[in-house]
């Protein structure tokens, strides 16, 4: 097959939880295990970080490949969904897997896999596993898909398990409470290996103590420990934080080209993880301050409060749950400009209410389906937020959409694309 018949039939063969969406769910690793061990169990030959959590979970994993990287090591990175290309998924030393290595892969396993029934999701994990090893690379930063008990990625062994944060996501398959959904994701706690928790919440936090206290492993609350405060400056292309631990200074105006103010969470709980780490992987101040300053350039992240043009002001973020959504509408609400058109798209399966009840009213909203099956019927979007008492029209793509909100701002004015990180990949 060419490269893009194999894609084709991965997508079609495979069930995948990010076109179709629940029906691609599989609630136990036997697929995974069966997988693993018809590749030889090739998470093995690797050291490995692990990451789960609601929110965040993306950009800590890309600044934490991005510090190794700088420090020289050669850096797998399996993070999900993609955004444009499904090599997006996995990476060394920011490189995207080669075509030939995913035509080749499918091709010596495809008899297998269709016997197997195997989710697209523990195809691709298998996929990630098995280049990372014949690769040889020194540490693979993964990052979990959904939950964390039951996940594909769940089987590895790693230094480390990173658990961001916990709030309402994916409800139907993790659990109706915060507690619930912490169970789900306490599960990449491994016996003696180290977690850091990224917020601490009352509802969850006894949850993390109590699994990492059966484990055995050391347990730490970012938040409890590190502080990140922003230094205001006049920057479209960075923020800076002075970093605190345990109320001393501990670095001084870290930089990095991620501009969502909720980054500021994320950075704590990333250097709460190289506190952790950095003797082990002898990482120096240097490492760090460069492996964040140089996140994009060296991981290629998109779609975290990305600035696509100045002119009007446009910016992309792939924020799509409520925890997600909030922090978007909190950082709009503290710029200043004359219009805001709010191109929106969002899929099927998400707490659709909460999020409109959310947005802001006094703006112009430019309503879309993003092309996947998942994907919410515009006019039904538009007569949701109707109801909330947004206004704006109907569009017929995404791309119309974009294009519409950018042609009707004027100077003065933002234009923001949001609701899904399908929507988002379509402009980006």
């Amino acid at each position: 097959m060419t490269y893009q018949e194999t894609l084709d039939w991965m997508f079609s063969q495979l069930p995948m939880y990010q076109y179709i969406g629940a029906d691609a769910y599989k609630a136990n690793l036997n697929n995974t295990i069966q997988l693993l061990t018809l590749l030889n169990n090739p998470q093995n030959n690797f050291k490995s970080i692990h990451i789960a959590g609601t929110n965040g979970k993306g950009s800590v994993s890309h600044m934490l490949a991005s510090v190794f990287q700088e420090a020289g090591y050669k850096t797998g990175l399996y993070t999900s969904p993609h955004l444009r290309d499904f090599r997006e998924r996995i990476r060394i030393n920011g490189e995207m897997i080669p075509q030939e290595n995913v035509m080749q892969f499918v091709d010596t396993y495809k008899s297998q896999f269709e016997a197997m029934q195997l989710s697209f999701f523990e195809m691709t994990t298998g996929m990630a596993f098995d280049y990372f090893s014949k690769e040889q690379v020194d540490i693979a930063i993964v990052e979990v898909g959904m939950g964390g008990r039951l996940d594909s990625t769940n089987l590895i062994t790693p230094e480390l398990s990173i658990i961001t944060n916990i709030d309402f996501d994916h409800m139907k398959f993790l659990g109706d409470t915060r507690a619930k959904i912490a169970y789900e994701k306490a599960g990449i706690i491994k016996p003696g290996i180290p977690v850091v928790i990224g917020e601490t919440h009352p509802e969850t936090q006894q949850v993390f103590i109590d699994k990492a206290k059966e484990c055995g492993s050391p347990i730490y609350f970012a938040d409890q420990i590190f502080d990140c405060d922003k230094i205001h400056i006049e920057s479209y292309d960075e923020q800076r934080f002075d970093v605190w631990k345990n109320s001393e200074l501990y670095m001084e105006a870290i930089g990095i080209p991620l501009l969502g103010n909720y980054q500021q969470k994320n950075l704590t709980t990333v250097m709460c993880a190289f506190d952790i780490l950095r003797d082990k992987f002898n990482l120096s101040d240097d490492d760090i301050r460069d492996g964040l300053a140089r996140v994009i350039h060296n991981t290629h992240l998109m779609g975290r409060w990305q600035i696509l043009c100045n002119d009007p002001l446009t910016i992309a973020d792939t924020g799509h749950n409520v925890a997600g959504i909030n922090e978007v509408v909190r950082q709009l609400a503290e710029m200043s400009y004359n219009k805001l058109h709010f191109v929106l798209g969002m899929v099927n399966d998400k707490d659709i209410d909460s999020v409109l009840q959310l947005l802001p009213r006094n703006c112009e909203y430019y309503f879309c389906k993003a092309d996947i099956p998942r994907g919410l019927d515009a006019n039904i979007l538009a007569e949701k937020a109707f109801d909330m008492g947004l206004r704006g029209m109907v569009y017929e793509s995404v791309g119309h959409a974009y294009r519409s909100a950018v042609n009707a701002a004027h100077f003065g004015d933002v234009v923001f694309i949001g609701g899904s990180n399908f929507t988002v990949a379509e402009v980006v």
